[in-house]
């Protein structure tokens, strides 16, 4: 195993320039090439305001939707092996109240692939202030399109899995993970709602809720138990709909973790389950879920597309663009992880800023956990910076 030392110093520079062009305001990156690290950087600063923190390599962040795969789909994994369900399991069989308006034909695969119809994003919090409310609130949905007939990502949908685990267990998504992902893996440092002792290694988040009130207010809804719009977040999930509605506790956001348990976590994919999964599930997770939709997903993960990107890759949907207004996402940008992966890779990213990507061929895994929504989440300069990182990073493999 060798690297290039020059390019991969390169890519170490180019974060560090991310801080000085005010990307994010600090970033680690972790590089793992067949069993080795070959780099754990820590760049800029954990907070900025309302003073400043260094970035460490150690920091904790909040993995906004990294969440889904790492621990929502993980979940639904863990019980597709215990006997629970299968994938094609109607969601209504165990939820009988979710099963009106068009849903009685959503299955789990199609919570886990995005493919199920339900809207991206809604103010669940304007309705519901606490789990048992939230799932009424998406009982009583209307299917934005018919099920399996394409692929819009839905934090929505994904949000269900964690009420599907309650109702098949009896306890939390969290208690279920903890007990038989994050122990068995050592993943200390990987939990929902972290503890406030904690509080100087976890990366800054947005200052109150101002991204999500713009959306509220887009959509002609109000609210009015916002956080206090001056303070910034620190520790307390980013996500309005995990924070306010489901007590900081979702298999669609709301996991903390660092770089290094991430590690583990990917580790235990390319070894074909580490003893947490099978190898069998494994191979399933990363297969292609979605033929002939318009995005390759398995199940949890984003499959890395190689070759010309289609529109239907990047443009915001007409529901996506009524939520976060015209402008966002105008212009194409490259895959978020970057040309240069594998056909066989996947990953997934984070709205606070999180990524990361495993690609199998190369026994590979690279890390990149940012916090670009501090102190403002329409930040959007990660967004063009990212795929270039990863390709610079897979150009200094040999």
């Amino acid at each position: 195993m060798t690297v290039d030392e020059r390019r991969l110093e390169a890519a170490h520079a180019f974060l560090q320039r991310g801080v000085d062009d005010g990307a994010f305001g600090g970033a680690v990156a972790l590089v793992d090439y067949q069993g080795q690290t070959v780099a754990h950087w820590a760049v800029g600063y954990a907070e900025k305001e309302p003073h400043e923190r260094p970035m460490l390599r150690d920091s904790i962040f909040d993995l906004a939707s990294l969440t889904k795969p790492v621990a929502g789909a993980s979940a639904a994994l863990l019980l597709l092996e215990d006997g629970v369900w299968s994938l094609d399991d109607a969601v209504a069989r165990f939820l009988p109240e979710f099963g009106v308006h068009g849903k009685q034909e959503i299955t789990l695969r199609h919570l886990l692939t995005h493919s199920s119809g339900i809207s991206g994003w809604a103010a669940t919090y304007c309705s519901a202030r606490e789990p048992r409310q939230a799932l009424e609130f998406l009982c009583a949905l209307q299917l934005g399109y018919a099920p399996g007939t394409d692929v819009q990502y839905s934090d929505l949908g994904y949000s269900l899995i964690g009420h599907l685990v309650r109702r098949v267990t009896g306890a939390g998504l969290d208690r279920l993970l903890s007990d038989r992902v994050w122990r068995p893996l050592g993943m200390d440092d990987t939990a929902y709602c972290p503890a406030a002792e904690l509080r100087e290694r976890i990366a800054a988040t947005e200052r109150g809720n101002r991204y999500e009130q713009a959306m509220v207010a887009n959509l002609g809804e109000a609210f009015d138990g916002w956080r206090d719009p001056d303070v910034v977040q620190v520790g307390e999930v980013n996500d309005g709909n995990t924070f306010y509605a489901l007590g900081g506790v979702s298999s669609h956001a709301g996991l903390f973790s660092t770089a290094s348990d991430l590690l583990r976590f990917g580790r235990m994919y390319l070894t074909g389950g580490g003893g947490v999964l099978s190898a069998a599930t494994i191979a399933e997770a990363t297969s292609r879920q979605t033929d002939g939709l318009s995005k390759s997903r398995g199940l949890g993960w984003e499959l890395v597309g190689k070759g010309r990107q289609r529109r239907e890759e990047w443009a915001p949907t007409a529901a996506a663009r009524k939520v976060h207004g015209a402008a966002r996402g105008s212009l194409p940008l490259g895959r978020a992880y970057g040309d240069l992966l594998s056909g066989t890779a996947y990953g997934h990213t984070g709205f606070t800023g999180t990524s990361m990507a495993i690609d199998p061929e190369r026994e590979l895994v690279i890390i990149l956990l940012t916090n670009r929504t501090h102190p403002r989440a329409d930040n959007e300069l990660l967004s063009a910076l990212r795929p270039r990182f990863y390709n610079m990073v897979v150009a200094s493999l040999r």
